[in-house]
């Protein structure tokens, strides 16, 4: 079984991350979203409520779990038994820390990394940006998921 792990603080999680969940789908048979818990950054939304809220978004999706974790990926990704990381990449600068990161991932634990370029109508669009959108009382809307109604 390839399983992949899709790691993030996810402080929400956007159409842009949604994006390279639906992408990658076809390519593993099983992604673990990991909401991963950075004590220095400062959240929004709990860990718990970014959990659930993609918990309820993927909710009749058998092929996505979602988990949290305070850990290294790599270990997640053992934990897991996953062979693969999934990231999304929306421009150069990404690329850099990425292929950073995956060059290290590959070298500790013999894990591949899968990079999908960003879709470009969602190029522009952070968790960061999303935040601070919130924080001025804007509309958000357009740029987080919505659940499938039945």
């Amino acid at each position: 079984m390839k399983t992949a792990i899709f790691p993030g603080s996810f402080d929400p999680f956007t159409i842009g991350h949604a994006s390279i969940v639906e992408r990658g789908l076809p390519l593993f048979d099983q992604i673990v979203i990991g909401v991963g818990i950075n004590e220095s950054k400062r959240s929004l939304y709990s860990i718990g409520e970014r959990v659930e809220a993609i918990r309820a978004l993927y909710a009749g999706e058998p092929r996505i779990r979602v988990v949290s974790y305070d850990d290294l990926t790599i270990d997640l990704a053992r934990r897991e038994g996953a062979q693969f990381i999934l990231r999304g990449l929306r421009s150069v600068k990404d690329f850099e820390y990425e292929r950073d990161i995956a060059n290290m991932n590959e070298r500790l634990a013999g894990i591949e990394t899968v990079l999908l370029f960003t879709e470009p109508q969602y190029a522009s669009i952070s968790s960061s940006v999303v935040r601070e959108l919130i924080a001025f009382g804007k509309d958000v809307t357009d740029f987080l998921p919505h659940r499938p109604q039945p």
